[in-house]
């Protein structure tokens, strides 16, 4: 079975699954996939609360999914993960590939700096060319070792580019800007989306799918999981969408997508995580005020910490906007949105996307977005 990996700030989930896709379209090809949302083992699916679950628990994964025929398994891998070596590198897993999505602010409560999670999601690289065992200079040169896409078209692409040069992969950069598949048949919006599918594009072509077979298969991908997720209410006038970004690149990257349709004004809801990298607080509140016409502030995650302390940090960015209102009660926020959104504008629930449960004081409530949008109103 071979195994493909996913690296990245965002769209490490979304990638995960077109590039599983892709391969599972292709004739005797079958696909599992690990996300932070499902993992499918050819079989079943199911959540296992992990982005890469813990080693003994991919072990398990890894023979249901060959007991079950896959002949290719694709990973999400987080940071986290790559440093702390949950997937045994070179041992229990040996990439056939891989692709880096993008670098943004996340995650420094552990990395500390940018610089650190950079060298962190390089090394992932590093580790996959680890088992390029063709010798330079061979008869396809570059060609024979693992494949390593870039995306181009986010934070640090050029700096990890010149980095996997040096590398003995045969790296395959990509950007919306030249793509080399018409996407436009694709139901997904967004240039984020499109820089995604162009990614898992190229590391499926490289994996042997043909490229007319990923064409063909471009039109059948739509939105899932909370990513930029339609919700139907009859009684909502406004066209509401759940999404899971949860940092400022991702915020940034929904909330341009969302101004491309919406005809009115563009609303947004939204809070920050406790115990969770505070560095970023106050860069979400400054990208939703800088994008969004209105903002509601309210709790996503506050864990063990105080909602108020984590809206304050939010606020501090985002200096005098106006038409921002702050609810900490994110049941009621929701409802504020949906009840005063018109025709015509577009509400983005942002944060917790496909989650199911809101963490308050370290007690975990059933929460679903989703849910409470669609049952708004009943």
């Amino acid at each position: 079975m071979r195994i493909w990996g996913i690296t990245g700030t965002n769209g490490k989930t979304t990638t995960t699954w077109i590039l599983a896709a892709f391969i599972d379209a292709a004739p005797g090809r079958r696909c599992g996939y690990i996300t932070t949302v499902e993992v499918f083992d050819g079989k079943d699916r199911y959540y296992t609360g992990y982005t890469t679950p813990p080693l003994a628990r991919l072990k398990e994964i890894y023979a249901a999914m060959a007991a079950n025929g896959c002949t290719d398994c694709v990973m999400e891998v987080s940071s986290h993960a790559i440093h702390q070596d949950r997937v045994g590198f070179g041992t229990v897993t040996t990439f056939a590939g891989g692709a880096f999505t993008n670098l943004s602010e996340d995650h420094l409560d552990y990395h500390r700096t940018m610089e650190e999670y950079f060298r962190v999601k390089l090394s992932f690289a590093a580790r996959i060319a680890e088992g390029a065992h063709v010798a330079a200079g061979g008869a396809a040169g570059r060609r024979d070792f693992p494949p390593f896409v870039v995306c181009l078209d986010g934070g640090y692409a050029a700096e990890m580019l010149e980095a996997v040069g040096r590398l003995p992969l045969n790296v395959l950069p990509v950007s919306n800007r030249s793509p080399r598949f018409d996407l436009a048949e694709l139901p997904l919006v967004g240039d984020y989306n499109r820089s995604n599918v162009l990614t898992a594009a190229a590391l499926a072509e490289a994996a042997g799918v043909p490229h007319a077979l990923i064409q063909r298969t471009i039109p059948t991908l739509t939105p899932r999981w909370g990513r930029l997720e339609r919700i139907a209410n009859p009684r909502v006038k406004a066209e509401v969408f759940v999404d899971f970004a949860h940092t400022p690149d991702g915020l940034e990257k929904v909330l341009a997508a969302a101004r491309q349709f919406c005809r009115g004004r563009l609303w947004v809801v939204f809070g920050a995580g406790g115990d969770r990298d505070p560095m970023k607080r106050p860069l979400m509140g400054a990208a939703c005020a800088r994008l969004a016409d209105r903002v509601v502030v309210t709790s996503d995650n506050p864990r063990s910490e105080d909602p108020l302390k984590i809206i304050d940090d939010i606020l501090k960015g985002m200096g005098d906007a106006r038409d921002v209102t702050v609810e900490p009660d994110r049941r009621r926020a929701i409802g504020r949105a949906l009840a005063e959104a018109a025709a015509g504008d577009v509400v983005i629930i942002a944060g917790k996307g496909h989650e199911t449960t809101q963490e308050i004081a370290g007690v975990k409530h059933p929460f679903d977005d989703r849910e409470v949008a669609r049952a708004f109103g009943m």
